[in-house]
Parts: C-alpha cells; structure tokens; sequence
C-alpha cells in the first residue's frame, strides 16, 4: 500500500494542493539541467514523501541524498540542497562545498529554502565566505495533506519558540498557510481565536488581506465558512492523558510518523532478524479508516468478529457448493485479509502495553489530573537533578508547569463544560469522551460549543481560560451566514454550490493529538451536524513528543 495516501474523498480538494506542490518542485528540478544530487533535510524529507513518490524523483535522473555532517559522495556536478530554513544546517552545507573545494572538485550548488528564505541564513552563508558559490531559491511547501481531513504545516517547534524563545516567526507561517488555502478555496467570511498565539495569526491574516487582497470572485466562492484557531496552550491536559483510541495508543507507543510507523518486522509476523518494517497507516487502508478512531477495547472485539466471521465463510465454502456470486463476495473479503493481519499484529503488539499494571495505574493516575498542583523549583531540581534547570525553566515559560498562587479555575471549567462524563459507552459513545473513556478534550469541547451557538454564550468560561478570544466577520461578508444562523442542516444555508456540506478549518497553533482529531471526526458525524470539519496544525503530538521539545540539559 502506498505511504502517499489517497485524498479522492476529502471533503476538500487536497489532491489539487499536492498536486501543485508535486508541480513546484518538480520544476524545480526541471529547470535545473542535467543529472544531479538532492540533497534533503531527514524530517523534511518525511513531508516529502506525503508529496510525492521517490520513483518519480528518480525518473528525472536524480540522485538523492540526506543531508548530515558528512560530505556529498556523488559523481554529479550539479548538488541540490533543499532545507528548511534553518541556521545550523548552513554551516554543514558550507563545510561540504569547503570540502568539496579543498578537493579540487568543481561542482554547481544550489539551495532551495522551505517554505522561504532567510536573511539569516544567507548571512551565514556569507560569513563562511560560499554565499557567492550557491544559486539560492526557495520551494512555498507551506501545507501538507497528512490524510483525508489533516494538513500539517510541519511546525516541530512553533510551541516552544512562541512560548519559551519569544519567537513569533511560526505565526506568519501559519497564517500564509491560510491565506494560500484561501487563494484557492476562497476568502473564509469567518474567523473565531483562543489564545494569544491564535488572536496573532488572526491578526497577520488580516494583515496579509491588506497586503494582498482577494478579488471579489474569491470571496464569493468560499469554500470553508469558519476559521477557528486554538492555542495549544489553551488545553494543556488534553495532551498529557493518555488516548485510548485505536491510532492514538499507536503514536503513545510507536510513534506515528509521516503516517506511519516503523517496528520490528518480527511484530508483523515476517521473521527477518532485526530488521525494521515501516506500516502506513491512512485512510487508504479500508479498514484502518473503519477502526482507527474507536477506542480500543472496540477495535480488538472488532477485529475478533471480523476473523470469526472470515473463518466461518472459509469452512462454508469448503464444505458447501456455492454460486459464482457468492464465490466472488468471498474473494472480495479475502482481498482485505492482508489488512486484517495488519491490524491483529498491531492490536496484539499494543495489547501487551496496555495490558500492563503500570499503564493501568498511570489511566487512574491521570483521573487526579483536574487538580492542579503546586510546586517548589527547589523541590523538583532536587528530585530530577540541576542538569535539568533548563528544561524545568522552559516547561514554567510554557504554562506546562504553574505555581498555584490562587485557587484553580479547573474545577468551575470542568463543570460548565461537562468535561467529565460518568457512564462512558465506548462501544456506542454519544460523547466526545469516549476517545478517553470519559474525559472530554477541553479543546473539542470549545470546538463543539463554537459550532453550535457561538463563543458568545460561554464569554464568561473562555475568561477563566488562557489567553484573550476574538471573534471576526471579514470585511465584505457582512451579509455571509454565521454560526449564529447556521444551526442545522435544515435552513439550507449550510450547503456551497454543488450540494457539500460547508466546512469548517479547526487550526491548533502546537500541536493536535489524534485523540482530538478521532473527537472532532466523532462530531463531524453526527446527526444534525452541518458541517464537515478539517483540520489544520503546526505538528502531530502527544504528550510525550510535546514535553520533548523543551528538554535542554545543562553540563
């Protein structure tokens, strides 16, 4: 199955993205004549490969290469960089063409900046004295279609350099992003913000529309109705409970990276000695798209009736004659058996994680997470040692660790919000708790509540929450229907020109667990819902990957 998944039902149309990204780059290289060396950043290139195949790479006679501290080994004559902007990469691209040099190698250099260029960069560049050697550009890749309803803008660290570094360069980034959905799908008419990050974004948005307005045609063909955009910082629980959907326990436990995950081969049942096998896991995979949002007691009696009912049709069909229709419903079923292998092995691998007395503990553990707690710098320096002074540091600037000097807010916003649901029906949830087997993520909640009446109602709550809230019609839709009208599916209103659904682009500005992606699907579904819902974020986290980016050692 190929890693690249298959956008063809995505209620937006992702495929044209990719395909304009594929375009890009393509040219890039095109233009560039002869056989050459690409050269990629690693994490880059795992976006890469949601763009595009690397057989089609190799059809225009590339070479490709990762980018590390080593030099080039190439007979090309003509190298290729393609990074993100990033300042400690200049300095391994310039030892190799010192390397290069010192060889008597001759060679044509060229850097490609994603998704810009950087004076920073080039500075570098000029200080180790290349700068005049290297043709530089850059390839716009701002958005990345994860899967079906998921675009990824590949903002590792947006986090922590807004709330540790001060550093509010990811913000733009984000926003351009938008405005590039918009110059496609049209001018979104609304937009709501939580979050200091995310009032940011709004305002640069705005700023950008200034800049560079939309013609009257694209405001008028709006594709997406709302624009809602949520700090992580706004819902710090939420990542640190453990998910107990299906794809959620996988990134907890294998880490879902550029969808998919890489485990033993041994685990998928192929006996090659220590050799690693990567799984894809998107909504390519029929039966991927059908459990990955379940929680998981679900998915193991599920994926139990499945292999029932396959092994019932086998002896069937060994032991009775059938007709040609039923001998082709039988095939078809067996055309999804290498799926259902798949997925038992992975369900068996989590089985012996979550089976554990120590994830038990930790599940009941994390029910006490409501209550916030104080704490001593001190104290915990001593428990975990100087050496992480910065770390500690840094998870203080992020909201992640608070001194309780006041009473906690938590208690009266867990109320109003029911973030809490007694009596959890996983098998047949009627909640957004279900994907924690009773704990409603705050951020979907904000979510739920903004789609159905509006931010207004709850004016007081989002109070007690961090960070200020805005709530915006764009200039020229004053007549364009709101969420204060679109109620239901009834008035009509809630459809564009070719029958679909609205949509509305729920964007987290640090990360979205899939947990919360699996609870806002949940809504997307349900009866009287008259929107589809698409999700935008700077990276994919949990709480483990989240805390990680502020780790900083001393000594």
């Amino acid at each position: 199955m190929a890693q690249i998944p298959n956008l063809d039902n995505s209620p937006l149309n992702l495929k044209s993205l990719r395909e304009q990204s594929q375009k890009d780059l393509v040219k890039i290289l095109k233009d560039i004549r002869g056989k050459k060396c690409l050269v990629i950043e690693p994490k880059l290139g795992g976006s890469l490969s949601l763009i595009i195949q690397t057989s089609l790479l190799k059809e225009y006679g590339i070479e490709l290469r990762h980018l590390s501290a080593e030099p080039v080994q190439t007979d090309c004559t003509k190298v290729v960089y393609l990074v993100p902007s990033q300042r400690d990469l200049m300095k391994s691209i310039s030892s190799h063409v010192h390397d290069d040099i010192s060889k008597g190698l001759q060679r044509e250099y060229y850097i490609y900046f994603v998704p810009r260029r950087e004076i920073q960069c080039e500075r570098i560049l000029e200080e180790e004295k290349v700068h005049h050697l290297i043709t530089i550009g850059e390839y716009p890749l701002y958005i990345v279609p994860v899967d079906e309803d998921i675009l990824s803008f590949e903002l590792d660290l947006a986090y922590k350099q807004c709330q540790v570094d001060g550093d509010t360069g990811s913000l733009w980034h984000i926003a351009k992003a938008i405005h590039k959905l918009e110059s496609t799908f049209g001018v979104i008419p609304n937009v709501r913000a939580k979050g200091k990050a995310s009032v940011l974004v709004s305002d640069i948005l705005d700023r950008m529309h200034t800049e560079e307005p939309m013609n009257s045609s694209d405001m008028a063909l709006s594709e997406i109705n709302t624009l809602i955009l949520i700090d992580r910082e706004v819902d710090m629980v939420t990542p640190m409970c453990s998910q107990l959907t299906y794809e959620g326990l996988l990134d907890e436990f294998l880490r879902i990276n550029n969808g998919s995950v890489e485990l033993d081969s041994s685990i998928m049942g192929v006996q090659q000695e220590g050799k690693k096998m990567k799984v894809p896991l998107n909504s390519s995979d029929k039966l991927f798209k059908e459990i990955r949002d379940l929680n998981f007691e679900v998915v193991v009696q599920v994926l139990r009736q499945k292999a029932t009912s396959m092994k019932q049709d086998y002896t069937e069909m060994t032991t009775t004659n059938q007709t040609v229709s039923e001998l082709k419903d039988f095939v078809k079923k067996l055309n999804s058996l290498p799926e259902m292998t798949r997925h038992i092995n992975l369900a068996q691998h989590l089985s012996t994680f979550t089976s554990k007395p120590s994830f038990l503990a930790k599940l009941d553990m994390e029910h006490t997470i409501i209550e916030a707690s104080s704490y001593d710098m001190r104290e915990l320096l001593h428990s975990y040692g100087f050496e992480h002074m910065a770390t500690l540091n840094n998870l203080e600037k992020a909201g992640l660790l608070k001194k309780q000097e006041s009473k906690s807010n938590w208690l009266t916003v867990k109320r109003a919000l029911q973030l809490v649901v007694e009596d959890t029906d996983t098998a047949n949830p009627n909640d957004i708790a279900y994907v924690f087997s009773g704990y409603a993520p705050l951020s979907i909640r904000l979510v739920q509540h903004a789609v159905r009446s509006g931010w207004r109602a709850m004016e007081e709550i989002l109070k007690l929450l961090p960070g200020p809230h805005t709530e915006t019609k764009r200039l020229g839709f004053a007549s364009s229907p709101s969420f204060a009208t679109l109620q239901g599916a009834s008035n009509g209103l809630d459809k564009i020109a070719d029958g679909r659904r609205c949509l509305v682009l729920v964007v987290f500005v640090g990360g979205v667990t899939f947990a919360e992606i699996a609870a806002l699907r949940f809504l997307s579904a349900q009866e009287g819902m008259a929107y589809d819902l698409i999700i935008g974020t700077t990276k994919m986290v949990n709480g483990h990957s989240l805390v990680e980016t502020f780790f900083e050692t001393i000594g």
